[in-house]
């Protein structure tokens, strides 16, 4: 059976062409060649490689005999530019990240082909040398510009609030974004959908809807428990765990950190492979980051140093992009959510973290997905009513209240919550929970179920019998 050969000599041998205007003779192309690949390319091995590259119409030939020459085929250019062209007319150019001048090089870097990258291991120095409140990522300034930015009218009260106020909207934004960074190719009505009714998108693998579903259940743990959730193995393991539920070959992986080596697609990057030394960096990563004192910092701390340690087997990137919003939330500050970033960026950033340990790019891609994000949170708060101090102290307590009636199929009367009431709240409130109860049982509907943490057969049930189509409701 004939070897399949990697798409990237084939890259390799029309980029060095393409190095050449005038063209290049093939004894000029072996000694090219054999600066780039590990192993060189005997010459009946390479003039096979040029013939498919020219029935592929990637290259041409010039001269004959001893003059002739590869050339790069100009209609690659041509073609490439009249898509460009098309895509601009119907609008679907693919949006872009404003790149820093750093930025841009390190991007070249890693867009070569892998057989032009040198192949590195995890460089422990890089977590080592970052000394919190000394050490900085973000500069003075931009941290300045990130707090002005993300300021919210929730900066002053409990941790937690703000995320509590655009819960909904920041479930689907969250799971939607995240999910799609990962190649998930459900749309953001899709996830919607799976999130506020439990209707799963037709046509779509299931491991795309359990991925949404676990960043769900992810962002409403560290939204609950936010008192309880900071820089601590609890905390990420846990977070692993859920963002993994169903998705890994090992099902005791989740949570748990890696104890085997593990490659990185796409990339000449070989993480830790000890398991000893991992559980090591993985607290010391923790600590700093822990330690750290600006809530943006330790955000972005957190994007660069989780998924360049790979301490689990899979899933880091999305802890890593859930975990960079522990201390905004707990910080009443505007979430990251991710909206709009696009795959590549994102992709090329990671890559110049792993392979070369430069920030730049990334860090781009977060000051631009930040900004992103402002927008367009702060623009809903401007429209939405000022929350109920109230109903923010006993968010969870309505929600157990509401769940007991719907369940358990009892009459929405004043009688019934109160007898919740009196073990659920101090006496003094409980006069108005009983009415903010009822109000909520008033309004409940199909699209607001997942509000309560309800399934819809639950809801459904109730409701039919509330109005006298089958059963009678209890009244006690």
């Amino acid at each position: 059976m004939s070897r399949i050969v990697p798409a990237e000599e084939f890259d390799l041998i029309e980029q060095v062409i393409s190095e050449y205007p005038e063209g290049i003779g093939i004894s000029a192309l072996e000694k090219a060649l054999a600066l780039d690949l590990p192993k060189a390319l005997n010459r009946r091995t390479l003039q096979r490689r040029l013939e498919r590259l020219l029935a592929d119409k990637r290259i041409v030939t010039e001269g004959e005999s001893i003059s002739l020459v590869y050339k790069r085929a100009p209609s690659v250019d041509i073609i490439a530019q009249s898509l460009v062209a098309e895509s601009s007319i119907r609008g679907e150019l693919e949006i872009h990240v404003p790149v820093s001048p750093e930025g841009g090089i390190i991007r070249d870097l890693v867009r070569q082909p892998l057989m032009r990258r040198k192949p590195v291991g995890y460089q422990r120095s890089f977590l080592e040398e970052y000394d919190p409140g000394v050490t900085f990522y973000l500069s003075e300034a931009l941290r300045a510009q990130f707090h002005e930015m993300g300021r919210t009218p929730a900066s002053e009260r409990p941790a937690g609030t703000y995320a509590r106020e655009i819960l909904n909207r920041l479930l689907i934004d969250l799971s939607w974004a995240s999910s799609r960074l990962e190649g998930n190719t459900y749309n953001r009505l899709d996830t919607q959908k799976l999130i506020e009714f439990g209707q799963a998108a037709e046509g779509k693998d299931i491991q795309e809807t359990q991925m949404i579903l676990n960043h769900k259940a992810a962002i409403e743990m560290l939204i609950e428990d936010v008192e309880q959730v900071g820089f601590t193995p609890f905390t990420f393991q846990n977070l692993h765990s859920i963002l993994s539920e169903n998705l890994l070959h090992d099902e005791d992986a989740g949570g748990r950190l890696r104890r085997r080596p593990v490659d990185i697609s796409g990339s000449v990057f070989y993480p830790l492979a000890m398991p000893q030394v991992l559980e090591d960096y993985f607290r010391l990563l923790l600590q700093k980051a822990s330690a750290i004192p600006d809530p943006f910092e330790q955000a972005f701390f957190v994007m660069v140093q989780l998924p360049y340690l790979q301490p689990f087997e899979d899933v880091n990137k999305r802890v890593s992009r859930l975990g960079a919003n522990i201390p905004l939330i707990r910080n009443n500050l505007c979430p990251l959510s991710f909206i709009d970033v696009p795959e590549q960026a994102y992709i090329d950033g990671t890559l110049a973290v792993y392979e070369f340990n430069q920030i730049d790019l990334l860090r781009d891609v977060f000051i631009w997905a930040y900004e992103r994000s402002c927008q367009r949170y702060l623009a809903i708060t401007q429209t939405t009513a000022e929350p109920d101090p109230l109903r923010i102290r006993y968010r969870e307590t309505l929600i157990l209240a509401v769940q007991a009636i719907v369940r358990n199929r009892k009459i929405p009367s004043a009688l019934n919550v109160l007898r919740l009431a009196d073990e659920l709240v101090p006496e003094t409130d409980q006069e108005v929970f009983v009415k903010m109860v009822l109000e909520a049982l008033q309004r409940i509907h199909e699209g607001s179920v997942a509000r309560y943490r309800l399934k819809l057969s639950d809801f459904q049930a109730w409701k039919r019998i509330r109005e006298g189509r089958c059963g009678r409701l209890v009244e006690k």
